[in-house]
Formats: C-alpha cells, sequence, structure tokens
C-alpha cells in the first residue's frame, strides 16, 4: 500500500474530470493527485488544496480524462502516409502498399515510421495504442524509449514478411519477445495473424495454442468487407468468424478489427465468447469496406473499442476525431439519434480499449490506483463556448489541437503542447526524407 503520509508528485486541478468509471460522470471543480505514477487521490478542490503536493497545476477551463486508447493501428505505415489513397481495400493493398513495403519496409523504417506515430499520438491525447506491424521488438524498443504504453502484436502471415521468412520463425521470435518483455510496466506483447484470407488453419492452431499457454492476445482483421466474408462462404462454406470459432481462437483475448458484416449468428459467436471488437470507422469509409454496426454490438452486450487504423489508410492518427465520426456514424447506421451518445464514445475511446487489450484494471479510467494515463483538453477556446456538457463539448466540439497535456503512468510526456522527450522537427525532417526515398525524388543513399 502507498504511504499515504508521503507527499504527492503532483496534483492537478481541472475545471472538469470525467473519470469514465462510474460512467456517465462528470466532477466540476476536483483535484486529482498522483504519486509513484499512480493515481492516489480524487477530491473536491476545497480538500485537493489541503493536500502535501510537490507540485500543485491549476488547469482552468480544462477537461482531465483518461488517455485516449488506439485500439488498432499499423505505427509504422505512417510513412506510407498518402502514397495510394482513393482506392478499395484489395486493390490499396496488392497493387501499392504490399509492393512498398517489400520495397521498402526494414529496422530502420519501422524505427522512424514508429517514432512519428508515437509523437503524433501524444499529440492528440492518446496515451496507449494497439500496433500491428513488422518488426515488433523495433517497435518495442521505441515504445519503451517514448514512455507511452502499447500492445504490440506480432504480425504472422502464411507467407515471408518483413523480418521473418517463415511462419514459424515470427512464432518463435513472437515467443521471444513475450517472454523477454512480461514484466514490462508499459508494454504488452500479442498475437497478430493478419487476417482470416492470409492465414490458414495450421498457423491459427499454432497461434491459439500459444496464445493459451502464454495467456496472450489474439488482434486480427475480421470481416473488414463483404468480399471477404463472400470468399470464404464459397472457398469454406463458412464465415471466417464461424472458422475461428470453430479453430477456438474466439474468447475474452480476441480482439476482431473492423467487423462490418455482421449477422445475427456472428453476433451469437461475439456475445458468447466475449470477444472484443475494434471499430475503425474512418479506414472503413475512406476504403468503402463498409458500416460496423456499433449500437447493436453495444446493446448485445459487445466490448467495442476505437481504432485509427494506419495513417496509410486514415490518414491521421487523431483518435479524438475518429470518436466524432464513430459516435456520428453510429447514429446513421442505428437509424436513431439516440444511439452512441457523447459519454459512451468517450468510453469506446478510452476503457473499452484498456478491457479489449486486457489492461483495465491498469489503465482506461481515473481510479485511485490506476496508473496516472491521463489527458487535458483546453476547453476555454470560442469554438467550444458556452459549455452545457463538457463530455459533449469534447467529442463533438474539440479537435485534437486542444490537447494540452497527456501524462503517462505519472510522466509528463506532453507538457502545454510541447513534447518533453522527442524532438518534433527532426521527426519531420526524417519523415520528409523518407517521403523523398520512396517517391523517389531522390536516389537512396547508400
Amino acid at each position: 500500500m502507498p504511504n499515504t503520509a508521503a507527499p504527492l508528485d503532483l496534483l492537478l486541478l481541472p475545471t472538469w474530470l470525467v473519470p469514465v468509471e462510474p460512467a456517465g460522470v462528470v466532477l466540476k471543480e476536483h483535484g486529482l493527485g498522483i504519486r509513484d505514477g499512480l493515481i492516489v487521490y480524487i477530491g473536491p478542490k476545497a480538500e485537493a488544496l489541503k493536500q502535501n503536493a510537490l507540485e500543485v497545476r491549476e488547469l482552468p477551463g480544462m477537461l482531465l480524462s483518461p488517455g485516449l486508447i488506439n485500439a488498432h493501428g499499423h505505427a509504422a505505415m505512417t510513412l506510407f502516409r498518402g502514397l495510394a489513397d482513393d482506392l478499395p481495400l484489395m486493390t490499396w493493398l496488392e497493387n501499392h502498399i504490399w509492393p512498398a513495403e517489400a520495397k521498402w519496409v526494414d529496422e530502420e523504417f519501422v524505427r522512424d515510421g514508429t517514432d512519428l506515430a508515437i509523437a503524433e499520438q501524444l499529440k492528440g491525447g492518446i496515451t496507449c495504442f494497439s500496433d500491428m506491424y513488422f518488426y515488433p521488438q523495433v517497435a518495442s524498443e521505441r515504445v519503451h524509449n517514448s514512455g507511452i504504453r502499447a500492445q504490440i502484436t506480432v504480425p504472422v502471415l502464411d507467407f515471408p514478411i518483413p523480418g521473418a521468412r517463415t511462419t514459424d520463425e515470427a512464432l518463435h521470435k513472437g515467443v521471444e519477445l513475450f517472454n523477454d518483455l512480461k514484466h514490462h510496466p508499459r508494454i504488452k506483447i500479442a498475437f497478430g495473424p493478419h487476417a482470416p484470407y492470409t492465414v490458414g488453419d495450421e498457423n491459427l492452431e499454432k497461434i491459439r495454442v500459444l496464445a493459451d499457454e502464454l495467456d496472450a492476445m489474439i488482434h486480427m482483421h475480421m470481416h473488414e468487407t463483404a468480399f471477404e466474408v463472400q470468399q470464404s462462404v464459397e472457398q469454406r462454406n463458412e464465415r471466417p468468424l464461424a472458422r475461428l470459432n470453430r479453430l477456438g481462437l474466439l474468447g475474452p483475448r480476441f480482439q476482431a478489427v473492423h467487423m462490418t458484416q455482421i449477422s445475427d449468428e456472428d453476433l451469437a459467436l461475439l456475445v458468447e465468447s466475449n470477444s472484443s471488437v475494434i471499430h475503425c470507422p474512418e479506414s472503413n469509409l475512406k476504403l468503402a469496406s463498409g458500416f460496423c454496426p456499433v449500437e447493436r454490438l453495444w446493446q448485445a452486450g459487445v466490448n467495442v473499442a476505437v481504432g485509427t487504423d494506419g495513417a496509410a489508410s486514415n490518414n491521421d492518427l487523431d483518435l479524438l476525431g475518429e470518436t466524432r465520426t464513430a459516435a456520428l456514424l453510429a447514429k446513421a447506421v442505428a437509424g436513431s439519434a439516440t444511439a452512441l451518445d457523447a459519454h459512451r464514445a468517450l468510453r469506446m475511446a478510452t476503457l473499452n480499449g484498456a478491457r479489449a487489450m486486457g489492461i483495465q484494471a491498469d489503465t482506461g479510467s481515473l481510479e485511485i490506483g490506476k496508473a496516472a494515463d491521463i489527458v487535458a483538453f483546453d476547453l476555454s477556446g470560442l469554438a467550444q463556448q458556452p459549455v452545457y456538457d463538457p463530455v459533449s463539448q469534447l467529442i463533438y466540439a474539440t479537435g485534437r489541437d486542444c490537447v494540452t497535456h497527456v501524462w503517462v503512468a505519472g510522466k509528463h510526456l506532453l507538457d502545454d503542447k510541447r513534447l518533453t522527450r522527442m524532438d518534433e522537427q527532426t521527426l519531420c525532417e526524417t519523415a520528409k526524407a523518407w517521403g523523398q526515398r520512396i517517391s523517389g525524388q531522390k536516389s537512396q543513399t547508400e
């Protein structure tokens, strides 16, 4: 137990504090105290000011919420941002992205692309993200150095990929990485079979066995398009989700990404297995992949989180914007203006993401004993006035440019909109250099 007599490391005094759990609560003029990276105090401002604190931060006009959790993305693909726009999914993948990856992706690419993604996400209020990309050990190093929190998924396909010549090599390296980092306070390693159409039954069964042995999460693109589902029915006489259920992969550790095609049978499988769905509305809209029926899932009791997908198909890692899109789209898809209200949308972008990753005991809400993963949004600007409901204002009238401060495990990673551990100018110059190499604007230096 922490020593309650010890001074707080930091006392935050915002205008509004939105803990997310309990649901729907807004605390006005309250303070939050942090000690040793954990939230140890929440109380009215008058009482909070009596606390012994080494540092006190007044945050007038600001809303404190749990840090946003980006539950699906491909971090290093920030270096492919805008490379092949306005194309359907399989054309985009097979004719543009996969060839570009074959040519350019190496450890240096993943290092620089992941750094760029981490910086963009921190500036947008994201304190935790799920990454599904090549060279996961390199991504893990970047996460470790940056101070952010992440689920790094080990990519698994039936053919050679950058960093692994065979599926068995990818799995072997994944298990090694899992064991190396199993006690890391901010990094969780998961398995990432790419999609039902790129991973066969034999390799899926290997993943299931390893995930069961290690108690590891499984993160997979599922039912992203109608074509994917139709192809599975024609070739295998079963829908992809039913196939994964038959193979024993569904369950509380399974994260089904996209799920734009959901039948009554699919919904029943998700509910019975207690699997999570990761909703990526803007990528699905841009690639015309379809609509995930979020309200239907929510009402059935399915845990739905939100992700940006990669910057190559979105084209940003703006989870606040993504959540606004999710809330608006949910209403249109459900045909109901009450679908996915602002408070539930914020929950989807925070605690539901933590639940999907199995880290809800550590993060996802502002509760005593949890890690101090916190974001401050400035609601004092012209575009936010007047403030009737600060959570509605956050979801419907606020952009990521209003993020002023970010703490992860009590460490101040964004201070008054400035990154504290990363050099923004260097990141921009490095990204521009990659853009010139990839577009052929100058010859690649050996």
